[in-house]
């Protein structure tokens, strides 16, 4: 496995708390740090700001040959929602190319559908996989919320990659066999994201939001375990994912290059595999609208 660079925090305030995003030049700092440091591989959206913007900055400054990076990015939310079928291929086409100018990039590594319910709508993904075949796509697939979207991609003639959450908190990927199923077919490449929740795994008990109040007990008792096993929270949430090879990357942001470089050095870590499932048995069955930030009901 390997690291992925999310670049949400780079184009809008984001995080439990809507963290400041960086300045340009910042985040063109931690994009040369992490490309000279072994990470190639570097996730955007459409949905994410002006994140785009940035990554094509920091193409269009070429400290790094552009056939070195594995490039995501990902098509605009419910874009497809008010129109005909006949008309799918050619919204995506034209989506695609305004990625792709604000990239300052002719391909894409990976473009895959922001709307996690698309991975029901065989038009819209067969629509998708056409526009992969002209050239401008090496991948294409979804961004998926639930295992029975998850299910639908590996089993799909036209999805070979997709993103899913997956943390010490949130094990509904694993539970449900999907990494089991993807093993079996060989025929999905999986990003995993979400390994801190948007930082609630990272919190201090006093320090979560009161719409959040129901994570607390949780917060507590992962900060006592990881006491006692001398494991910083980090880490654990880090090599958690690490230990699960079907994952090819595991996609993490940052703020600064301080939490950059330090989840580089952690990221190569090794830890006790036995600890690390004895402390993830406590997480098993969190309910989903503590570990899903989409379900979230701010007050």
């Amino acid at each position: 496995m390997k690291l992925c660079l999310g670049t949400v925090q780079f184009g809008m305030d984001y995080g439990i708390c809507n963290q400041r995003m960086p300045s340009l030049e910042d985040s063109i700092k931690m994009l040369d740090f992490a490309t000279q440091n072994g990470i190639n591989n570097i996730d955007t959206a459409y949905a994410y700001g002006c994140a785009e913007d940035v990554v094509g900055e920091f193409i269009k400054r070429k400290t790094i040959s552009r056939d070195k990076l594995f490039i995501i990015s990902k098509f605009k939310p419910n874009e497809l929602d008010a129109h005909k079928v006949e008309d799918y291929k050619n919204i995506i086409e034209e989506n695609l190319e305004k990625s792709l100018k604000r990239l300052n990039t002719d391909y894409l590594d990976s473009y895959i559908l922001h709307s996690s319910r698309y991975a029901f709508n065989d038009e819209i993904l067969k629509s998708l996989y056409e526009v992969k075949k002209q050239g401008k796509i090496r991948h294409c697939g979804v961004s998926v919320y639930y295992p029975d979207e998850a299910v639908a991609c590996i089993n799909s003639n036209y999805v070979d990659f997709i993103q899913l959450p997956f943390s010490i908190f949130d094990q509904r990927m694993q539970k449900e066999g999907i990494f089991k199923l993807a093993k079996e077919k060989q025929n999905t490449q999986i990003h995993s994201r979400s390994a801190f929740i948007q930082g609630l795994i990272l919190m201090d008990e006093d320090k979560v939001p009161e719409f959040l109040s129901d994570a607390k007990p949780i917060i507590k008792k992962i900060d006592k375990l990881c006491k006692q096993f001398n494991i910083s929270r980090i880490e654990l949430a880090m090599l958690f994912v690490k230990q699960f090879n079907v994952i090819s990357h595991l996609v993490f942001g940052v703020d600064n290059i301080e939490q950059l470089r330090e989840n580089i050095e952690i990221f190569e870590h090794d830890f006790s595999k036995d600890t690390i499932h004895q402390i993830a048995k406590e997480f098993e069955n969190i309910d989903t609208n503590i570990v899903m930030p989409s379900l979230w009901v701010r007050k």
